[in-house]
């Protein structure tokens, strides 16, 4: 699951502070433009954001059910006793 964080909420952490530093930026490079920009920064915020907690919860949701079927796993193998989860040669 590591991985999925990584590649989602990481990634999306990097866009957010770039959306940032742009609209911070822009007003002292554009001058007039700058006021422009800053709603439209605002809005691809308010739009990252929204992706990621959509993302958020898709990824607790999978979570969740691995984490299910683990502990299913674990008891059946528990039910099945100690030779079933031993390798046979």
């Amino acid at each position: 699951m590591a991985l999925i964080e990584d590649v989602f909420f990481k990634g999306w952490g990097g866009i957010a502070l770039g959306v940032v530093v742009g609209a911070v930026a822009a007003p002292a490079v554009a001058g007039a433009t700058g006021t422009t920009l800053r709603p439209l920064a605002k809005a691809t915020i308010k739009g990252v954001l929204a992706v990621t907690d959509s993302l958020r919860e898709i990824v607790a949701e999978a979570r969740e059910q691995v984490s299910d079927m683990v502990a299913e796993i674990h008891a059946e193998r528990s039910d099945e006793g100690p030779r079933a989860s031993a390798p046979t040669h």
